[in-house]
């Protein structure tokens, strides 16, 4: 779905962004422009940021009990 309009972001952009590194929401910022213009999505993009980051930290937790 289309998180920002203004600037065309959804969330999938926004959860790649978080699998390929960004580790913020300012980094979200930064390499989507997401929130960047009028800012009426901010609570959306910040929801789905914290989401992408808490499944990429669950999913980082997982692969280091298994690697033990």
């Amino acid at each position: 779905m289309y998180v920002c309009v203004c600037k065309g972001v959804t969330d999938h952009q926004i959860r790649r962004q978080v699998d390929d590194g960004a580790r913020s929401f300012r980094d979200v910022q930064a390499l989507t422009g997401c929130s960047t213009q009028c800012g009426k999505c901010a609570c959306l993009a910040k929801s789905v940021t914290r989401e992408a980051l808490s499944e990429a930290r669950a999913e980082a937790s997982m692969g280091l009990a298994y690697a033990v």
